[in-house]
């Protein structure tokens, strides 16, 4: 967790910089969404060792663009799934049906970390339950 007015980018460096390789020493490929783009994925390849590959949309997420007079505008469906980042949203909202993460009610990151990691084992371990 970082301040409103850190970046994506930033707080992702910060976080593969806290990486504990000993605990993790197979991760070797992430998904990222469009706001990583640039010079950010050859930095974290060289420096962590991790391939990044960005995910977007097949129309470059821009249903609106300019066209030349004349020009056919490209058909773009209204909605299109992404490669991966339904996994990211179906997490979201598995974790906004609890009432604590609905909101922002804590004071200190931490505390909505532990949260967050209450919320996902009671999560794993109904799923776990269930089988």
């Amino acid at each position: 967790m970082t301040a409103a007015d850190t970046s994506d980018r930033d707080g992702a460096v910060g976080l593969l910089g806290r990486l504990d390789r000993r605990r993790f020493p197979r991760l070797r490929h992430g998904w990222a969404d469009q706001g990583y783009r640039g010079p950010f994925l050859g930095h974290v390849k060289q420096t962590f060792k991790i391939t990044l590959e960005v995910v977007g949309r097949a129309d470059g997420g821009r249903r609106r663009r300019w066209l030349p007079p004349g020009a056919e505008p490209p058909v773009v469906a209204a909605f299109a799934v992404v490669p991966r980042r339904w996994v990211v949203e179906r997490t979201f909202g598995w974790l906004g049906r609890f009432r604590r993460l609905s909101k922002d009610y804590e004071f200190l990151p931490a505390t909505s970390e532990a949260v967050i990691y209450l919320a996902m084992i009671q999560i794993l371990t109904r799923r776990l339950a269930n089988r």
